[in-house]
């Protein structure tokens, strides 16, 4: 292909992503059959085969991919195409219908950021639980050297991109609107930030207003994106809970955050842990031994704190309950208070002593103060 047939291509391309909608599988399926520069001259002269042609001339009038292509260059971006050494190829599990191209704003490279990426979605009005958990997914995830993806949105996403930040690791926002386009508006210094160290991504073209249906979509792009998504806090009725359904039905790892049984933000989550596959996760240790290669990031074993006890048999278990903290006691009233032979006694005594569990006190014996883990 000749560069002026890649400029062209380009060119339609940019257009398509104003002309149609991400997730339009008909678009989709027609560009991938006849290509995206015959299906874009198919619409302006009216003879591309769809019962969606007049939606798409629709909004032919004032359409100038070269100037939605200077307005994202002017905010520092770019507009990438599949095939582009920078396109994530693992969005073509979307098929017909993943993104035409994506507008793309920051100077990192989408490609390599999303290689070993994690989403991390939640509650707009995320309980301080929430901000927390989120806070400190961002920022483990970030010192394990695993990019944060989210929606910039307030609570839970913008507490995720902010861990990661705090740690110096870049993090990537998608976006329902144009990557020029502060949304929400109380973010757009944060948006600047994740330019700067991270990247903006959309499947829309620069001027582009968020929309409901276009937040569904966008969810579906966040879960393709990544290799799994963690789900923080969420209602009954959360988009949170669309993005790991999405997931799921790509084949991504799917992780929630138990919440109070009490909280209203946790219902929707605390309500997916009973799905099937669905791994509840409390850190980002957690999140890395689920999504990263088999045994590469294995989580520390949880347990209580041990004690020196918890490793002595259950004959000794019973004399050592037999000594008294405070007032010693002798062997006999230790064999009658454990049910076990004085002589047996006197050889588990020997034992909790050298263990520092009990001192000897004239002629009885009582447990040593403090000897607990």
């Amino acid at each position: 292909m000749t560069e002026d047939q890649l400029d062209a291509e380009r060119l339609s391309r940019a257009a398509l992503t104003r002309v149609g909608e991400l997730g339009d599988a008909e678009l989709g399926r027609l560009v991938a059959r006849l290509g995206p520069v015959a299906v874009l001259e198919a619409i302006r002269d009216g003879t591309l085969p769809s019962r969606r042609l007049p939606g798409y001339q629709a909004r032919l009038p004032g359409l100038d991919p070269e100037a939605d292509l200077a307005a994202c260059e002017r905010v520092g971006g770019r507009f990438l195409c599949p095939g582009d050494s920078e396109w994530p190829t693992q969005l073509d599990d979307l098929g017909e219908r993943g993104p035409l191209g994506l507008w793309v704003r920051g100077g990192q490279n989408l490609r390599h950021l999303a290689v070993r990426s994690v989403t991390v979605v939640g509650a707009r009005a995320a309980t301080g639980y929430g901000i927390h958990v989120a806070t400190d997914l961002g920022a483990g995830l970030g010192e394990r050297a695993w990019t944060v993806v989210s929606g910039a949105a307030y609570g839970v996403d913008a507490a995720a991109h902010r861990g990661a930040l705090s740690v110096g690791a870049p993090t990537i926002a998608v976006l329902a609107c144009g990557v020029d386009v502060p949304y929400p508006s109380g973010h757009a210094a944060l948006l600047d930030r994740i330019a700067d160290d991270g990247l903006v991504v959309s499947a829309f073209p620069p001027g582009t207003r968020p929309a409901r249906y276009r937040f569904i979509e966008r969810n579906r792009l966040m879960a393709a994106l990544t290799r799994g998504v963690v789900v923080v806090e969420a209602a009954y009725r959360s988009g949170a809970l669309s993005t790991a359904r999405a997931a799921a039905e790509l084949g991504r790892y799917v992780m929630a955050v138990p919440g109070p049984v009490t909280s209203l933000m946790s219902g929707g989550v605390n309500l997916l842990l009973r799905e099937p596959g669905v791994v509840a996760v409390t850190d980002a240790a957690d999140v890395a031994e689920q999504v990263d290669q088999i045994g590469e990031s294995l989580a520390p074993p949880r347990r209580g704190p041990v004690f020196a006890r918890d490793s002595l048999d259950p004959v000794t278990a019973r004399v050592l309950e037999a000594v008294p903290r405070r007032h010693p006691i002798s062997v006999p009233a230790i064999s009658h208070a454990a049910g076990v032979p004085a002589d047996q006694v006197m050889r588990c005594l020997g034992l909790l002593r050298a263990r520092g569990l009990i001192v000897a006190e004239g002629a009885g014996w009582r447990q040593q103060p403090g000897a607990g883990p």
